[in-house]
């Protein structure tokens, strides 16, 4: 009788979100159509214009136009491989470039969205002060990760907690069982923030749940990112969420307007139940991340479930990006508030990563770990384009004596950037760097950890987007007995792989080597 119930309310929950799916008609005619092809039409008459420039420049002008330009991309305070990239667009065609540079450059959207962040940051700054016990001794037990926490805390006022846990689930289906359990429990509040939400098995029954909760007055908040409208979601979808009685808002939806702030993505994963708990890792909500569809083969996930004390941070981080997108700033105070205090070891320290802060956070913890470690550094990443900085981490570690091994895909999700990836496989097996690639599928799990004693999981990828151009989120883990468990999955996960050579590089097809080597001067556009 259970099993039958069960059974019920999966396919209720599969109609359910059936009955928000676009049909033809308004996939060819709805608004998202509409403000592609307005979009489409405004890069058109930009590009037109730049075209006709060239009637009004000759050969030398644009040349000494284009070193001019050059010389100030070189001497703005950016990464070298974004330079780098604008550098090679400039020189070779400067009409189109010189003006699409100043175009990004003064942006007036982009602005906007910094301006905006930056007064609700002001408006929180206080509410997690660093708590003075945790801090001290983190820095009796271990200096050199006290004084990450020190960095964290003054760029991003991210504290490190103690009285906080962490469990770690080594398969998106794990950490989706786990998902429902603690929603079924909620009281007060459930807030989601995902990357992407696709309708389907996991959608369906997540939604079951938080209909249901929101029905029995417990606060329900989903924000998901709007790219989301262009191939996962009708764009009216945050009404229907808001007829079900759940609070949903779009990051940076797609308008009729030329904007580069649609290249900042929300690449979160953030679910935070009444400041008990919070998960994060790199699952988002659609079926091939519980292996219910098999696209790529199997999909390696991973998420970890923090607990106590900690959860406060996630919870800000969630209501921060929430009022991204209204007006004014609420009263945070009363959900953080919520968060109890756990028994066990170790410190927590959740930490997020944007594109507007002026500090490139997401690399620097990660280049921290590197140069701290003193036996192995073990990763997990989906896609691996890095610039020279995390390029010459990787390689001083293994010179330095240190078990550096990367698992990568084995299964492309997207061959261009799978051809990137391998590009740079050469230059690190060389320096000592070892690499696997994972047989059965596909990994989407993004994961550090090294010496027994220190891990980090989150949302942020090796590449230039998640390093450079997301709002992401993550959580250190040190001297946290979850860290044990994410190295047994590593080694576990290590079995299942195959051991990249040279040689293996050398015989790799012309085709997917030549196009590694095309892209990596834009890698920053990828």
């Amino acid at each position: 009788m259970a099993k039958e119930k069960r059974n019920l309310r999966d396919e209720e929950a599969v109609l359910l979100l059936n009955k928000g799916k676009r049909g033809l008609f308004r996939l060819v005619f709805g608004r998202t159509t509409v403000v592609v092809l307005l979009l489409a039409v405004q890069f058109g008459l930009l590009f037109l214009g730049f075209y006709r420039l060239r009637d009004y420049t000759v050969y030398g002008g644009s040349m000494l136009l284009g070193l001019i330009v050059a010389l100030i991309v070189v001497n703005r305070p950016q990464n070298p491989y974004n330079k780098i990239t604008w550098i090679l667009l400039i020189m070779l065609a400067p009409v189109f470039a010189i003006p699409f540079y100043f175009f990004v450059d003064t942006d007036l959207g982009h602005r906007l969205a910094r301006a905006r962040l930056k007064e609700i940051q002001q408006e929180t700054e206080g509410l997690l002060p660093q708590q003075p016990e945790a801090f001290q001794s983190l820095k009796e037990e271990d200096p050199g990760m006290a004084g990450l926490a020190a960095y964290l805390e003054r760029t991003g006022r991210f504290p490190v907690w103690r009285n906080s846990g962490a469990d770690y689930y080594p398969l998106g289906e794990d950490a989706f069982s786990a998902m429902l359990d603690e929603m079924e429990q909620a009281r007060q509040f459930i807030f989601l923030e995902y990357f992407i939400i696709d309708e389907g098995y996991m959608w369906g029954r997540m939604l079951n749940v938080l209909e249901r909760k929101a029905r029995q007055g417990v606060e329900v908040r989903v924000l998901y990112d709007g790219t989301c409208a262009l191939y996962k979601l009708p764009y009216q979808y945050p009404r229907k969420l808001e007829e079900l009685g759940i609070r949903c808002r779009m990051y940076a939806p797609l308008r009729p307007l030329v904007s580069t702030h649609y290249n900042n993505r929300d690449h979160r994963k953030i679910l935070v139940v009444d400041g008990r708990c919070a998960f994060t890792g790199g699952i988002n909500l659609a079926d091939e991340y519980i292996n219910r569809t098999h696209p790529h083969g199997h999909w390696k996930d991973v998420a970890i479930r923090v607990t106590g004390e900690a959860v406060r941070s996630f919870t800000l981080m969630f209501l921060q990006m929430w009022n991204v997108e209204g007006r004014g700033m609420e009263d945070c105070s009363r959900y953080l508030a919520a968060s109890e205090p756990v028994a066990a070891p170790g410190w927590v320290l959740p930490y997020g990563d944007s594109p507007f802060n002026g500090e490139e956070i997401a690399e620097m913890v990660y280049v921290d770990m590197l140069n701290r470690a003193r036996e192995y550094v073990h990763i997990m990443t989906p896609y691996l384009i890095i610039d020279h900085e995390m390029a010459a981490a990787l390689i001083f570690a293994a010179k330095r004596g240190l078990d550096v091994k990367l698992i990568t895909p084995g299964w492309p999700d997207k061959k261009t950037v799978f051809a990137l990836t391998r590009s740079y496989y050469q230059e690190l097996i060389a320096g000592g760097v070892q690499i696997y690639e994972y047989e059965p599928g596909f990994v989407h799990a993004k994961t550090f950890v090294c010496d027994d004693a220190t891990a980090i999981t989150g949302s942020i990828n090796l590449d230039y987007r998640s390093l450079y151009l997301h709002f992401e989120c993550a959580a250190v883990l040190h001297r946290v007995p979850a860290v044990a468990d994410i190295e047994a999955d590593y080694q576990r996960t290590l079995e299942k792989c195959r051991k990249i050579t040279l040689e293996d590089c050398r015989k790799d097809k012309l085709s997917r080597r030549m196009t590694g080597w095309l892209l990596r001067p834009l890698a920053p556009l990828m």
